[in-house]
């Protein structure tokens, strides 16, 4: 069996509107309502709507032989609600068709893998049970954490809350002469099975189509799928992982990108040895070749697959630290507005519009931020986060002390 695993990350953050010193304590409201709004209606009607009626054609022609997967953010799946119920409904027509699988991750996108792992735990639970609700019931069996960041502890995580298997990122300083197209398993718990995305591949599609100097430009499916026969034999898996938004929006319509997922299946099921499957069935289907060791968490952001992207300089390490700082009061809150404000101030975007870096993976993050500069995004997030603190003692529950005797 000889297989392409395609999976898509859904995610938008509740952006935070311009948050001045003078604010705090003034101020409860944090979030962009107009920015949010209109950035999902942008993409819904570039990508999310165009695309997943573009899939659903796909998966009903091809009778299920064409495949895909998604995991959906909690935050995108709230603002889905709020400002654009009609993707809700598309994506739940595409999960009843049978040939689309979701995966579970935590609620809020969010780094506290890295940090905490009851919270860590509490938002994957979330999301599963937000998941049942929208979904009819339907629970994921594989796993997928924020930016695909993973290690060996995280793995033994899920694999202790009952996941199958979980995705994440063929980094070459994990894999080395190893190649991403092949199954395998948590060093710690070897029951969890491991599929590392082909970042080549993948990168093809999700950064390199529309690039008029790529060497390769224009991708054609026969070209892709040249590609893809040139792949060894015995290499089962090839896991295409990428943004949904990478259709639409990160590459327009204009491009072509549409017209090629459109093709794609015809081409692959008639031109090579290829067929499509969810994660659920490339793990059930192939077995694992052996353990992959990945003691320090690996991410598939930029060059260096690590977590520089979200944690790698004075600011984001601040501004990560004080918001974990106040889990235990947090936890002692019966206030619903502080615990959704709680959740909605872990998302990873927000460090992430923090990245110092430059050069190439620097115009990435540009791209992605709402922001002037990173200082300009950890002074609006450590204002925030000071009112929040502000409210918090204010409404946290003191617990009695308790007497020695």
């Amino acid at each position: 069996m000889r297989t392409i695993c395609f999976y898509f990350q859904v995610h938008q953050p509740f952006r935070l509107k311009p948050y001045r010193f003078f604010d705090i304590g003034e101020d409860h409201d944090y979030y962009d309502t107009f920015s949010n709004k209109s950035i999902m209606r942008k993409v819904a009607e570039k990508c999310y709507l165009p695309m997943n009626s573009l899939l659903l054609e796909l998966v009903e022609k091809y009778a299920g032989k064409f495949k895909v997967s998604f995991s959906i953010s909690g935050t995108a799946l709230d603002q889905f609600e709020a400002y654009a119920p009609e993707v809700l409904e598309s994506f739940q027509k595409l999960v009843k068709t049978g040939h689309v699988e979701l995966m579970n991750e935590t609620y809020t996108h969010s780094l506290c893998g890295l940090k905490s792992k009851e919270e860590f735990i509490r938002l994957i639970t979330k999301h599963q049970e937000r998941i049942k609700e929208l979904f009819d019931g339907y629970s994921p069996k594989v796993f997928r954490n924020t930016e695909l960041i993973y290690s060996d502890e995280i793995g033994a995580t899920v694999a202790q809350l009952g996941y199958k298997a979980i995705l994440t990122e063929g980094a070459k300083h994990v894999l080395g002469w190893k190649s991403p197209n092949f199954v395998y398993l948590n060093a710690i718990e070897p029951k969890l099975k491991v599929l590392l995305k082909n970042f080549r591949l993948s990168d093809d599609i999700a950064f390199r189509f529309s690039n008029r100097s790529w060497a390769d430009w224009p991708m054609t499916t026969e070209k892709f799928v040249t590609w893809i026969n040139q792949i060894p034999q015995e290499e089962e898996t090839l896991n295409l992982f990428m943004d949904y938004e990478t259709f639409g929006e990160h590459q327009w319509a204009e491009s072509g990108i549409f017209e090629f997922m459109r093709h794609l299946p015809d081409t692959v099921l008639n031109h090579s040895n290829f067929t499509f499957s969810t994660p659920s069935e490339v793990v059930e289907n192939i077995p694992p070749v052996g353990k992959i060791h990945v003691p320090i968490p690996i991410s598939w952001a930029d060059e260096e697959r690590d977590l520089t992207a979200w944690l790698g300089n004075d600011l984001q390490d601040e501004a990560f630290d004080r918001l974990y700082e106040l889990e235990e009061l947090v936890k002692s809150s019966e206030d619903p507005e502080i615990q959704r404000d709680w959740e909605y101030l872990q998302t990873s975007d927000h460090f992430y519009y923090m990245c110092t870096k430059f050069f190439a993976d620097g115009d990435i993050h540009t791209y992605f931020s709402p922001y002037e500069n990173p200082y300009e995004a950890f002074i609006n997030y450590m204002n925030v986060l000071s009112d929040f603190i502000l409210r918090l003692k204010s409404t946290a529950v003191k617990k009695p002390k308790t007497v020695k005797k």
